[in-house]
């Protein structure tokens, strides 16, 4: 089947889930148009096709792809995989294509579709790649392909996913985390981007403020793209100890590899021992709660991001359960003004980033303080605040003025569009 076919066939069928799911939402007619909005946004906007069966997912307004934001971009069709054939093979295309990334270079976090040499800015690594767009080393860029590896073996249980290529990913994941356990002393990786903003590039030469050993794996950058404060990026950490769970599974059961299975187990272990020892304080009003980092040398930053991984995400990631105690903790603390990057105004209260404007809230943690919402009253009131804060663009954005939504940033921004779309199917079931 060509190119041009592939792409027919996909918006074919996203044409006919979103009339489906539409129908149950014809009494709210924004509603309904935003989610059919929301929904298309990446198999229509951000999906290429290519000639050896990968499949590329740009973020939206850059034409580079990320790990992280490509898995997220996709989950809103994961329900519907093993009814329509072409989305298992967006699917299955995209994560040939990111296990094809990784091996290339498993410290970048953006790609370019071909080796083209495209990139940010010319910053200073010790990788030239012409396939890198950008190179900010964060925990949760491996973590997402391997996450959405599990998802769609989950639903699937199609063994042919596992190909060596994946197999090579999980050893490449696992000596790198390792060694970035040790990064000051073990570790080769600095990144130096000049005349910049602080937060996008690394202090000390590019290797980042100095960390103690823990058991946690270092990180360079947060899912925001923005430098880490101290080394040891809690939420992300977290997510590395699920996935860890999942290479260890399918080490064992699919590859029959005892040694890669022991090694994801023991790796696993360390980094969750690191967490629960290094990376939860006390705070007066809320009890034990998880900072978002540490250095493992008495430092701590205290705060979340919009971006996932964070605290506020813990259950969803299924780190652990939304009944627990610390996690609860956590929610309260987070969604009050002791975390910094909690605002309240006119339209709309809930966190944002230091990645955007003070008092701009970012509608990824919007929705997913919806999808680990445990009442239904607190997820639709949290819905209305979404339908209210589009800016009279019928999607999603990156960050919104809390007092005026329609100050705003990326109007483009698929992975928002994909988070959404999946709140609403779950809200509506």
């Amino acid at each position: 089947m060509g190119i041009e076919n592939k792409q027919m066939q996909l918006n074919q069928a996203i044409d006919e889930i979103t009339k489906k799911v539409a129908i149950k939402l014809s009494d709210n007619e924004k509603l309904s148009q935003m989610f059919i909005n929301c929904f298309e946004s990446t198999a229509k906007t951000t999906t290429k096709f290519l000639e050896d069966g990968e499949v590329f997912v740009f973020t939206g307004d850059i034409a580079a792809m990320w790990l992280r934001d490509s898995s997220a971009q996709v989950v809103h069709y994961l329900p519907f995989i093993n009814e329509y054939p072409i989305i298992k093979e967006l699917v299955q295309g995209l994560i040939k294509r990111q296990m094809r990334y990784i091996l290339i270079d498993p410290y970048a976090n953006a790609f370019n579709e071909e080796a083209n040499g495209n990139r940010w800015d010319e910053d200073k690594t010790d990788s030239d790649s012409l396939w890198n767009w950008e190179r900010k080393y964060e925990i949760d860029s491996l973590c997402y392909p391997i996450w959405l590896l599990n998802e769609y073996w989950s639903i699937t249980k199609d063994n042919s996913i596992f190909t060596e290529d994946v197999k090579k990913v999980f050893q490449t994941i696992i000596d790198l985390w390792k060694k970035e356990q040790r990064h000051d002393t073990d570790s080769k990786y600095y990144f130096i981007r000049d005349n910049c903003p602080p937060s996008d590039t690394l202090t000390r030469d590019g290797k980042g403020e100095p960390t103690a050993y823990t058991g946690m794996t270092w990180s360079g950058f947060r899912p925001s793209d923005d430098a880490c404060k101290y080394g040891y990026l809690i939420p992300s950490n977290m997510f590395a100890v699920v996935v860890l769970g999942y290479m260890e599974n399918f080490a064992k059961d699919i590859f029959n590899d005892a040694k890669i299975a022991e090694e994801a187990s023991t790796l696993k272990k360390e980094i969750q021992s690191g967490i629960e020892q290094y990376g939860i304080v006390h705070d007066e009003d809320f009890g034990d709660i998880y900072a978002y980092e540490t250095d493992g040398l008495g430092n701590y930053n205290l705060m979340d991001d919009a971006n996932v991984p964070s605290l506020l995400s813990i259950p969803w990631l299924k780190y652990s359960s939304i009944n627990d105690e610390i996690y609860q903790n956590t929610r309260k603390f987070i969604l009050s003004k002791k975390n910094p990057y909690y605002y309240e105004g006119t339209y709309a209260k809930g966190i944002g980033s230091p990645h955007t404007p003070d008092q701009y809230i970012w509608h990824i943690a919007l929705t997913m303080q919806g999808l680990t919402a445990e009442t239904k009253a607190e997820k639709e009131k949290l819905l209305d605040t979404l339908l209210n804060t589009d800016g009279g663009k019928l999607v999603m954005h990156e960050g919104f003025n809390c007092n005026e939504p329609k100050e705003f940033t990326r109007e483009w921004f698929a992975w928002a569009n994909s988070l959404f779309a999946l709140f609403v199917m779950e809200l509506f079931q």
